[in-house]
């Protein structure tokens, strides 16, 4: 882009609105915006950092942690489980509705793998319970123990978008499922999504589809907003690891069984999609499918995999 429109756009703030606060252009290949470090100083790379944030939220946190404390993962298997025990007295209430909004702010942006967990804890802010307290302890003990990690994000193309959509079937209290969804340019994920569904689903099927329709509004925006970038979009694939998912949305309702007939028609709208070209859907085996990390708390040594491929390259 040549540097006088930003001059002019810059012009153009001060004029409109120089009085409350004049405006300035910084150039340089490191940015800080917002709470967060945006480097460009590897060519090809972004590197997205919040230290600092990450920092003053431990340092605000009333439970203090040292080099003893040890968190492999920012949440354990009971992360879905309704929250037991009292009802946490109004300080309390407060600290950890403040944590929750932070950790939100700070999970869309630099620190994709605290996502699924902090949504999980973002629906307890109205009643949190003792043991919704010692899931975020459990968070931020994590986040103690990861300080310095980072979204790296890279493309192979920007003309080729690559969705991991998943769904895990019946493992909300109310049995409801929970769909998760990335977005990948080639390193590191451009977005993440990790949601509640909102009606019980009686087949992983089912419940994979509804997952589709939670995210394809987001995919065709996507491929939009691209576009009106400049990039024209050559392929908008959606993988994922349920074949007779898949067959439904290739084919539409007309293809559906027994079990999946009663699936709503408004859930085939990514047919139409498919039809027109928009998207074209793929399998992925299970193994490599990188949105089951957005669906559950996952453990050990596949939870380190898919962080590593959702963060990106780490310094």
């Amino acid at each position: 882009m040549d540097p006088k429109v930003n001059d002019e756009f810059a012009e153009w703030l001060n004029m409109r609105y120089g009085s409350i606060q004049p405006c300035k252009i910084v150039r340089g290949k490191i940015h800080r915006y917002l709470g967060m470090t945006l480097d460009f100083s590897v060519k090809g790379k972004l590197k997205i950092r919040m230290d600092d944030y990450v920092k003053n939220m431990l340092e605000d946190f009333p439970v203090k942690f040292n080099k003893d404390s040890k968190q492999e993962t920012p949440a354990g298997n009971d992360l879905l489980e309704a929250g037991k025990g009292k009802l946490l007295n109004a300080e309390y209430r407060q600290i950890f509705h403040t944590t929750v909004a932070r950790g939100l702010y700070v999970s869309k942006r630099a620190r994709l793998d605290i996502h699924p967990t902090i949504t999980i804890l973002a629906s307890r802010v109205r009643e949190p319970t003792e043991s919704d307290w010692k899931k975020c302890v459990c968070m931020m003990r994590y986040l103690f123990c990861t300080p310095l990690y980072h979204l790296t994000l890279s493309a192979e193309s920007l003309r080729v978008m690559k969705w991991m959509i998943d769904a895990s079937l019946v493992v909300h209290p109310d049995f409801k499922s929970h769909t998760g969804g990335t977005l990948s340019f080639g390193g590191g994920s451009a977005q993440v999504m990790s949601k509640k569904q909102k009606l019980n689903s009686r087949s992983s099927t089912e419940g994979e589809l509804i997952a589709v329709d939670d995210v394809v509004t987001m995919i065709l925006w996507r491929k939009l907003f691209m576009e009106w970038q400049g990039y024209p979009i050559e392929k908008n694939i959606l993988f994922q690891d349920n074949k007779s998912a898949i067959l439904l949305e290739e084919n539409g309702r007309k293809s559906a069984g027994k079990r999946s007939r009663a699936i709503n028609i408004c859930y085939f709208f990514i047919t139409d999609q498919v039809e027109k070209g928009n998207v074209k859907v793929k399998y992925c085996p299970t193994e490599d499918m990188i949105a089951d990390f957005m669906t559950k708390p996952l453990q050990g040594e596949k939870f380190r995999k898919f962080r590593d491929l959702i963060l990106g390259p780490q310094d």
